[in-house]
This record gives structure tokens, C-alpha cells and sequence, in this order.
């Protein structure tokens, strides 16, 4: 078997930045809450738990002037006003692309235009920009009886099917957007595109978004694994060319012992 690691992969910037503040703080072995998981990967909240971090969804179970971390997918403008009245002390980790998206978001409403969001209404940065315009509709819900709105969209979407949506859209409307996901994301899934191997391997956890859009970009079936214990039981029969590649949040550690495991396993041979 042959085994390929796409490139690029791993941490994007905003994940690096967010996660250089958490150690910060756990080196000063300060007790810290996050709003969230301050990213979407298990073996890092994992770690961060075991160095003290305690990670929360209600600002009610921080005690006050306790140190509060934003995760890197931002948090709407209430829980930023709630933490200030009960004088926790912010530390904000938002991805700054995560933050420029707010900041349209608010930008698109101020101007009067109904707000439209292309993105997983379950997911926490949807959450957040939704905060910041509360009457924002979630695609496929759109408004009715305008011309013109405003579009916006979440950072770690398939950046094919932001296109297609942003397409059907100006079929109806007239559009103002910038909405695109982010630099990281584009290039990650791009690399995927352009693989010919005969299967692809996604490393990443699976509440992870921006790792569930690199196995459906893939052209060849792909297979996303959170562990080596999820790759150990994964069968990989026919397969002589297998690429490897990890979400933004995954760590690279973790893509190292995965390969190790796979040339271990099958014998495979990188590239």
C-alpha cells in the first residue's frame, strides 16, 4: 500500500491562536471555564480537562471572577454582556475569520437587509452570528416578500455547496455577501479534491465540521476516524493507494501515530 498525507492539514491559524491562549493560562496553572469546547476535537479537550480546564454551556456554573475562555467559534453578544455582569474575566479566543463574519453579519443588518446564514443551525458558531442578529434566517429558511438580502456564511461549510446555495439565491434576490469559508478550510478541501487514490482517510472527531466536509468532498470514498482504536477496527481490503489527512482541529500528533499505525498494520510505504 501506498500512503500519501495531503497538504495541508491540521490546525488552521484560528484553532493554533486558540489553543496558544488555553496553554498560556494552564501554564500559569490558573483555573479556567470555556464557553464551549474551545475546539472540536476530543483528545484536546481531553487533555485541557486534565490540566484543569473546565468546559461549560451555562455562564450560571462559573463562579464569579472566574476566568472564562470563548472557544474559537465565537459566542453571541448576550454571553459576552452576561460574563461582564457577573465580572468573569474574558479571555476570547474566537477565530479572527469567525470574528469578521459577525462583525457582516451586524454590518448587513445595520443597512436594514434580512440577514440569511448558510450553515448548521446546531452548530456553535452559527450560534454566535445568529447572537449578533437575532432575526437572521438559516438557509434553506429564507425570507419572503423582499428583493435584496444579506448573506453570510459558516467558516467550515463544503465551499462547493456554498457556491450552488449562494447560486439559487441570487436566482430569487438580489445578493450582497462576501460569504466564503475561510482560507484554511478552501485549501483543505481543495487538496482533497485533487486526490486520485483509492480511498482517503479523514482524521478528525465527528463533531468536528470542518473534518465532516473533507470526507464528503473526497472523489473516492472516504473514512473519518477519531482514534486509533476507531483506525484499528477500520478495513481497508483493495486498497493500494490511501490518502491521510486531518481536520483543522485535529492534532498532529495524532495524525503522526496514525500513520505509524497504518505502516505498522499494512505495511504501507509513504510517499
Amino acid at each position: 500500500m501506498k500512503l500519501e498525507v495531503l497538504n495541508p492539514h491540521g490546525f488552521c491559524a484560528g484553532v493554533a491562536g486558540a489553543l496558544r491562549k488555553a496553554h498560556a493560562l494552564a501554564a500559569n496553572e490558573l483555573r479556567v471555564y470555556c464557553y464551549h469546547q474551545i475546539v472540536h476535537n476530543e483528545a484536546v479537550v481531553r487533555d485541557l480537562e486534565q490540566k484543569g480546564f473546565v468546559f461549560i454551556e451555562d455562564l450560571a456554573a462559573v463562579p464569579e471572577g472566574e476566568i472564562i475562555l470563548f472557544s474559537a467559534h465565537g459566542v453571541a453578544p448576550a454571553i459576552r454582556e452576561e460574563a461582564a455582569r457577573r465580572k468573569l474575566r474574558i479571555v476570547d479566543a474566537t477565530c479572527p475569520f469567525v470574528a469578521r463574519v459577525h462583525q457582516e453579519a451586524r454590518a448587513l443588518a445595520e443597512r436594514g437587509l434580512p440577514v440569511v446564514i448558510i450553515g448548521d443551525a446546531r452548530h456553535d458558531e452559527v450560534k454566535g452570528i445568529r447572537g449578533e442578529v437575532p432575526s437572521a434566517f438559516i438557509w434553506p429558511d429564507v425570507p419572503k416578500d423582499v428583493q435584496r438580502i444579506g448573506v453570510v456564511c459558516q467558516t467550515t461549510m463544503n465551499a462547493t455547496e456554498v457556491e450552488k446555495i449562494l447560486a439559487e439565491l441570487r436566482e430569487r434576490y438580489t445578493v450582497e455577501t462576501s460569504a466564503s469559508v475561510c482560507r484554511a478550510t478552501q485549501e483543505r478541501q481543495d487538496a482533497v479534491r485533487a486526490f486520485t487514490g483509492d480511498a482517503l482517510l479523514v482524521l478528525g472527531s465527528r463533531n468536528s465540521s470542518n473534518t465532516r466536509r473533507l470526507a464528503e468532498v473526497a472523489k473516492c470514498p472516504a473514512f473519518r476516524v477519531g482514534s486509533l482504536e476507531e483506525l484499528k477496527e477500520l478495513d481497508l481490503p483493495d486498497v493500494e493507494h490511501l490518502g491521510v489527512t486531518s481536520g483543522a482541529s485535529t492534532p498532529e500528533d495524532f495524525l503522526a501515530r496514525a500513520i505509524r499505525s497504518i505502516q505498522d498494520e499494512k505495511g504501507a510505504k509513504l510517499l
